[in-house]
């Protein structure tokens, strides 16, 4: 077999995979290094137990960066094939990708362009409505990914917002939570967790829809009340490892496929954090017709551009296979 993964090229896949959105930025990954594969796993300990106690939101976290990585390899030349799951008797080993062959025909170029460009903007969007045309482009994309990407109708929105409100209730009354909020939001500097330069100066700001994180330093443009966001859950039809893995994988498709069409994104995990407001939401929105995973609010981006949310270095969390 012909060595396909030299070093600098997975390292710069890697790279760009760690870009990858994650709760609380918080980067719950590492990879390990062979002569022809990349293999993912949990990193424990980054796990946030008081905010995601069943582990759920890590994997997504994961799966979002797993489809970055597969994104990088393509464009550079290579066709991953992916084995989810790898290692039944190692839950936190969640893909083994193997790089078989040098082939550019699948590399979408427009999505590995939108990586380093992809923010969490928590900002008020624009007025001006999503067209239909794109929001059927978002769902094709994470469909594509395996998932169920249900659009948010205007008459189920109330629901949404009100799932958010009680998940935040529970929340803020659970030990811990509240402390793990403010240890991983608002800081000034660090390789992780969300900065206050990406954070609003009035938490409440961003909309019913959004976590009260820590407030931060960004004051959002006047007169941005009319926000014209769509809501879309991303969904899957079984509620396993695997079927997180994906949903993540789903999310890094709708994420990069919107900033290739103008748009701002921002995952919204918490509703989907508290078993009540998820079967809230699973009955009430999705008909019981499959179990919701992360929510994602899309729309118009406001004036300005906010930096990019830092990350751990690279010698962090890599390590290479010994033989």
């Amino acid at each position: 077999m012909l060595d396909l993964s030299p070093a600098s090229t997975v390292r710069s896949a890697i790279d760009l995979a760690c870009m990858a959105p994650s709760v609380h930025n918080s980067q719950p990954w590492r990879w390990l290094v062979g002569p022809h594969t990349v293999h993912l796993y949990a990193d424990l300990r980054r796990w946030l137990p008081a905010t995601d106690p069943d582990g759920r939101d890590m994997v997504i976290s994961c799966g979002a960066a797993l489809d970055h990585l597969r994104i990088a390899l393509q464009a550079s030349g290579h066709r991953p094939a992916v084995h989810r799951l790898p290692n039944p008797a190692d839950g936190d080993h969640l893909a083994a990708v193997e790089l078989r062959s040098n082939q550019y025909a699948d590399a979408d170029l427009s999505l590995v362009n939108a990586v380093p460009a992809r923010r969490s903007d928590r900002r008020p969007y624009g007025s001006w409505p999503v067209p239909a045309a794109f929001v059927d482009e978002l769902v094709a994309a994470g469909n594509g990914r395996g998932a169920l990407v249900h659009l948010v109708e205007p008459g189920e929105r109330p629901a949404v917002v009100r799932a958010i409100r009680e998940a935040e209730a529970v929340q803020s009354a659970q030990p811990g939570y509240d402390t793990e909020l403010a240890l991983w939001s608002g800081a000034v500097a660090g390789p992780d967790g969300v900065p206050a330069a990406n954070l609003l100066d009035d938490p409440a700001a961003g909309g019913p829809a959004s976590r009260r994180f820590a407030p931060g330093s960004v004051t959002p443009a006047p007169g941005r009340s009319d926000d014209a966001a769509e809501l879309l859950i991303i969904a899957t039809s079984s509620d396993d490892a695997l079927s997180w893995l994906r949903a993540g994988e789903a999310l890094s498709a709708i994420a990069l496929r919107a900033v290739d069409l103008g748009l701002a994104s921002c995952p919204l995990s918490a509703p989907l954090e508290v078993p009540a407001t998820r079967v809230a939401l699973r009955d009430g929105v999705l008909g019981g017709a499959a179990m919701p995973q992360v929510a994602l609010r899309v729309g118009w981006p406001p004036p300005g551009s906010l930096p990019r949310t830092p990350r751990r270095s690279l010698d962090d969390v890599i390590a290479e296979m010994t033989v």
